[in-house]
């Protein structure tokens, strides 16, 4: 049967290269967003591929590179977030895919050129509603590259196998992801709350409500740390409160 062999996925039937959609929150990424949507466009996977661009109000001309990829291939869509904030973009980039497995990049991301074909073989493999991989820190500027080994290191984010690797398996949680859409959706989405944190806080309640959270060493994301150290700062400051709000979200009855 070749390309047509079925697999059964939970509740649904699908062929082994099943439609996806990939979807970026954006919001001053005119630097990178190029890069990481040429990664999707040119993925070694034989299905259909759409790429969702929910785009914040920007500064920095994001906006213009967002047009620019979309004119030219009509496999990218793009639609507003006008609070510019990470949760609420996915919430609207979700609610606009078609499809039912949903692939999340960062727009200062590039993924690997298997990085789709991977994800769908592994999450047919296991029945998981989210599969994830490594978070793979790459600087291009002096500051960039000391951050990314920073990002690296055990000392600098802790054991987290999405960040330093290691045996595949069932996880916590995983980096971005690759999810199915109808799981999202049973558990109400992204919580907006969450500013930073909000895939921790979604994959806890994936695995409360049932499913398997599922990281794989295959899936290498590429990150670009960010270029200036106010930035970073800003991120870092987002991260804490996010991890702050997930402490006190699994509290609640």
């Amino acid at each position: 049967m070749g390309r047509y062999l079925l697999f059964v996925m939970g509740n649904s039937i699908t062929s082994a290269y099943p439609p996806v959609s990939v979807v970026i929150p954006i919001l001053n990424e005119a630097d990178h967003l190029q890069a990481a949507v040429d990664t999707i466009l040119s993925q070694e996977y034989l299905g259909e591929i759409e790429v969702i661009l929910a785009i914040g109000p920007s500064r920095d001309g994001t906006e213009k590179v967002a047009e620019d990829i979309a004119r030219k291939d009509n496999r990218v869509t793009i639609v507003s977030n006008p609070s510019g904030r990470t949760p609420n973009a996915l919430n609207i980039a979700f609610a606009a895919a078609r499809h039912d497995i949903v692939v999340r990049i960062d727009g200062h991301s590039e993924i690997a050129p298997t990085y789709i074909a991977s994800a769908v073989e592994t999450m047919q493999r296991t029945g998981a509603v989210n599969v994830g991989g490594i978070m793979a820190a790459e600087g291009i500027t002096p500051f960039q590259k000391a951050v990314a080994r920073a990002m690296r290191s055990v000392i600098g984010v802790g054991a987290s196998r999405f960040h330093t690797g290691g045996n595949e398996g069932a996880a916590d949680t995983v980096y971005l992801g690759t999810f199915q859409k109808s799981a999202v959706r049973a558990v109400g989405g992204y919580d907006e709350e969450f500013t930073r944190a909000q895939d921790w806080e979604m994959n806890y309640r994936l695995r409360q409500a049932g499913g398997l959270v599922y990281f794989d060493p295959r899936l290498i994301v590429i990150y670009r740390p960010r270029k200036r150290i106010l930035r970073l700062q800003n991120n870092i400051s987002n991260m804490a409160d996010g991890a702050e709000q997930c402490h006190v979200a699994i509290q609640k009855p």
